[in-house]
């Protein structure tokens, strides 16, 4: 649960502002003043800011439970700025303005901890369907590919002019490899690195914005292969692979912190499928550039990603040995 900075700095804030300093008013204690009952007053005003405050602590211990260590990280440091203005700011003339100014603090506090904790609860889907749900799009996408190379439209007379549909055929053919091999690769990936045994909405969501780039890659495997001459047809055919390893790296990411994988996942291994991943991502940016400035065969370089997964994962498992 990460809060944005934002929040943190204008709770910081309100909390530097707010915190009742308790020195000032045992001084006023110690003043024996004539009027003992507003002496009483404000001592029970003071009790409530230290309730309010100790509530507030309570919210942000919760949230650090959950938190990555950026987060701990600012509460950590929030904590310590607010023991040590707490002493020294509040007194008995301003008590009652930063007793309300506390509670509002305290309210938004709390429902921004009950909001993420609805937004992010365990919901009861099985894994196993968002699993089959993913095959099944993988399986339709895959086929939905060879659609790209249609007959032609007007009947093929002769040997000579069969000949030259074939030829035309061969940039088509050629992408249409390409995408199928990312595909497969894709579904490996998605099979060996994430094993579910548990999800909720904002995961469900990711992974439903992941399978959307996976069916638009016959789209644009198409667009690639018929204006692959156009610089913008390969900046949108290499946006959609960036795009789906993006997400994918959202997905094994969320599931990661969440503890919805179904393995231990160990610092090394993460760093195993991070790596590969953006390696990936830097052949599909240099494929882009090279085919459209250099030569278009150079998109056949993406032949080198199932190479580049083999290759990585003997030298991730010699290293674990």
């Amino acid at each position: 649960m990460n809060l944005s900075i934002g929040y943190y700095n204008r709770i910081n804030k309100n909390l530097n502002k707010q915190y009742v300093l308790k020195g000032d008013f045992i001084k006023d204690k110690e003043n024996k003043s004539s009027d003992v009952k507003n002496q009483e007053d404000i001592y029970e005003k003071y009790r409530a800011l230290e309730s309010l405050k100790e509530e507030i602590n309570n919210q942000l211990e919760n949230i650090e439970k959950t938190g990555d260590e950026r987060t701990k990280a600012k509460i950590e440091r929030m904590k310590k700025h607010q023991e040590e203005k707490f002493y020294k700011e509040i007194n008995s003339q301003n008590i009652d303005k930063n007793i309300k100014k506390l509670s509002q603090t305290n309210k938004q506090l709390n429902f921004y901890q009950r909001f993420l904790d609805a937004f992010q609860r365990d919901i009861n889907i099985d894994p196993g369907r968002l699993l089959g749900l993913t095959d099944g799009i993988f399986g339709m996408v895959m086929t939905l590919l060879i659609f790209g190379m249609a007959l032609p439209e007007a009947e093929i007379a002769n040997y000579t002019g069969f000949v030259q549909f074939t030829s035309s055929l061969a940039p088509t053919f050629g992408i249409t490899v390409i995408s199928f091999i990312l595909l497969g690769s894709f579904w490996i990936y998605n099979h060996e690195f994430i094993k579910l045994n548990n999800l909720n909405m904002p995961y469900l969501w990711i992974n439903i914005f992941y399978l959307i780039c996976i069916s638009f890659i016959p789209f644009t495997t198409s667009i690639v292969g018929n204006y692959s001459h156009f610089f913008l047809a390969n900046v949108i055919f290499g946006l959609n692979i960036l795009l789906t390893i993006v997400f994918f790296l959202c997905m094994f990411h969320y599931a990661h912190k969440r503890g919805f994988l179904d393995e231990y996942i160990s610092e090394a291994e993460k760093k195993y499928v991070y790596h590969t991943l953006y390696i990936i991502m830097g052949v599909t940016v240099i494929v882009n550039l090279l085919d459209f400035n250099v030569n278009p065969n150079f998109i056949y370089l993406f032949l080198l990603v199932p190479i580049i997964s083999i290759v990585r994962d003997i030298m991730f498992k010699v290293d674990r040995e």
